[in-house]
């Protein structure tokens, strides 16, 4: 197939992006590459792309229409993950314009360029983060996500609603992915992983918020990247049966889907923590801070309808994750 991958430059759109490419697929990247985090690891994340056999890149923004408009009429993709975003959370709190520009307005020409261009399956990132003030979990696609604690998720959520209604209107199949928390080599340096463990072989203290009292569920990303292949290729299709009556957030009558990919197995941050303290060989020293705003302290992802529809769930012990991770980061760094 050809695929456009939105964020090719970033953390998961540069491992799908390999993952496609490895399999047979033609793949466009496209990404403005921002200075969001440091742009020299995008650029080298690139690199890794750049040269091989089915693979080129245009480098502009989702909010540039006309430069979206022209990277489908040149590639004419028969299927688009749209990855790219205006990342973080408490970065929303500063600055709320930068995810209205990527997130929404961006979204809105992504869907557009899709309707006009016949594209078979649209497959986007959403976030474990439009599960907000939710207490009740695991948390499930079929639960309600109408108390959003940040602009960052509030995006998010409304990208699952404008979805719905492309599907709804135009049969344009739309698949939404709510990430929980990503890690592994290649990752953002603004994640906790990459702080952590910067700064513990740097002898300098890590911030640890909540007290140390958050629990994540920490998604490796393969587990992550093998989760987009399978959805990508199972392309939703109209339930006319579809009960109103009994609706949820997960499905409709429409080709609209949306799924958890989580590892399903929370842990401690402390004990994460532990972990990359083991894999480093060095004790880290803790500034415990309270919960900052727009972050939950919990979260665990039912995997349930990704299993029952595609038939995976992902499957990396966290303990292996940050062993890669530390190896990979000892390499680049050359620490």
């Amino acid at each position: 197939m050809r695929v456009l991958v939105t964020g090719a430059a970033g953390f998961i759109g540069s491992h799908l992006s390999q993952r496609l490419l490895a399999r047979g697929d033609e793949v466009m990247g496209y990404d403005n590459v921002n200075d969001y985090y440091d742009p020299a690891l995008k650029e080298a994340r690139l690199a890794r792309l750049q040269g091989q056999a089915g693979f080129r890149f245009a480098r502009a923004g989702l909010e540039d229409r006309s430069a979206m408009e022209r990277a489908f009429t040149d590639f004419r993709p028969h299927r688009v993950v749209n990855l790219a975003a205006q990342a973080g959370v408490r970065y929303s709190l500063e600055n709320p314009q930068a995810y209205i520009d990527s997130n929404v307005v961006g979204f809105v020409n992504i869907l557009e360029a899709c309707r006009h261009h016949g594209v078979e399956h649209l497959v986007y990132a959403s976030s474990s983060s439009v599960y907000g003030a939710n207490t009740k979990l695991p948390f499930a696609v079929d639960d309600s996500v109408d108390h959003p604690v940040s602009l960052y998720a509030a995006t998010k959520k409304s990208n699952e609603l404008m979805a719905h209604t492309y599907s709804h209107l135009f049969g344009l199949p739309t698949t939404g992915l709510r990430f929980f928390t990503v890690y592994g080599p290649w990752g953002r340096p603004d994640m906790a992983l990459f702080l952590f463990t910067r700064n513990i072989l740097a002898g300098k203290p890590i911030d640890v918020f909540n007290h140390g009292h958050h629990r994540r569920d920490f998604t490796y990303i393969d587990d992550i990247v093998e989760g987009i292949v399978r959805t990508l290729d199972h392309v939703p299709a109209a339930d006319p049966s579809y009960d109103f009556g009994q609706a949820t957030p997960a499905a409709s009558a429409a080709p609209y889907r949306l799924y958890n990919i989580g590892s399903d197995r929370p842990i401690e941050l402390m004990r994460y923590i532990e972990l990359i303290e083991q894999n480093l060989g060095t004790r880290a020293q803790c500034n415990l801070l309270p919960l900052q705003p727009g972050d939950v302290p919990e979260s665990h992802a039912d995997v349930a309808a990704l299993r029952a529809d595609v038939g995976y769930a992902p499957s990396t012990p966290v303990e292996e994750g940050i062993r890669r991770f530390v190896a990979w980061y000892r390499d680049y760094y050359g620490t």
